[in-house]
């Protein structure tokens, strides 16, 4: 006989400053993610728009504001338009491997020079090699690194130019976090590319969903999200498709043929 499965239990952050909307004060409920069920509890709290960080699953919760929502591609009817099928080709020969959650020093220092081109004032900054260690390695859940490399060479592997941390969860991939080499001359686009990568790996292994966090609406940092149709947003009666009138200047952009 096994025992029963406990209800988790949710806990509130104190308002801090929101990171994407100045002025705004931001709050997140969280629980932990452990014992024996905590790949069945992820899947479903994921499946209402929590995230995974380390052992505990988030999402917002501020008072007031409802900007940030949970986004997911569809990726069965995922077709890249001109733009990212140029992008493809332009990636065709990164080499992608899937490895296990394992933080390394080429992961680390690439994570840095990521953090200094992107995002130098954000909360990431000041992270060191046990922090990133901790993000990669700590997950109760199915998990991976997957890198983007140049081509190999001479019986040596390529550079490291991108890199993901992945949650493979019950009806698709969570993207939990990307980086990659922002300042590389022939390489525009990685950040999309990757995204792209995790579209189609989805699909090829059946799994109807990639999960990429919120979309903040108002923030100008976070509009890349909804390049990527058919794109699911999470509202209060469920998910449903993002319609482009829900976009900011909808009402000023001219129609497309």
């Amino acid at each position: 006989m096994t025992a029963p499965f406990r209800f988790p239990r949710f806990f509130v952050t104190s308002p801090s400053p929101c990171p994407y909307l100045p002025g705004r004060q931001e709050r997140k409920v969280f629980t932990e993610l452990n014992g024996p069920n905590a790949t069945e509890l992820n899947d479903a709290l994921g499946r209402i728009g929590f995230r995974r960080s380390q052992s505990v699953a988030y999402r917002p919760s501020c008072a007031g504001c409802s900007a940030c929502v949970s986004v997911r591609v569809v990726t069965g009817a995922f077709e890249p338009n001109a733009t990212q099928r140029r992008l493809l080709r332009r990636h065709d020969d990164i080499e992608i491997i899937a490895c296990r959650p394992w933080a390394t020093d080429e992961q680390f220092a690439l994570l840095r020079r990521y953090l200094a081109a992107r995002h130098p004032g954000g909360g990431m900054a000041g992270m060191d090699e046990s922090d990133y260690a901790d993000m990669v390695e700590q997950s109760p859940v199915k998990s991976s690194i997957v890198e983007y490399r140049e081509p190999s060479a001479h019986g040596r592997r390529g550079r490291l130019v991108g890199a993901c941390l992945t949650d493979q969860q019950g009806d698709g991939l969570s993207m939990i976090y990307s980086f990659f080499d922002a300042d590389h001359e022939r390489r525009a686009g990685l950040g999309n590319f990757i995204i792209m990568d995790h579209i189609l790996r989805a699909r090829a292994m059946g799994l109807p969903y990639v999960y990429l966090g919120y979309w903040v609406k108002g923030s100008d940092r976070m509009s890349y999200k909804t390049r990527y149709r058919p794109i699911e947003v999470l509202g209060p009666t469920g998910w449903s498709l993002l319609d482009d009138a829900e976009l900011p200047g909808a009402a000023t952009r001219p129609l497309q043929a």
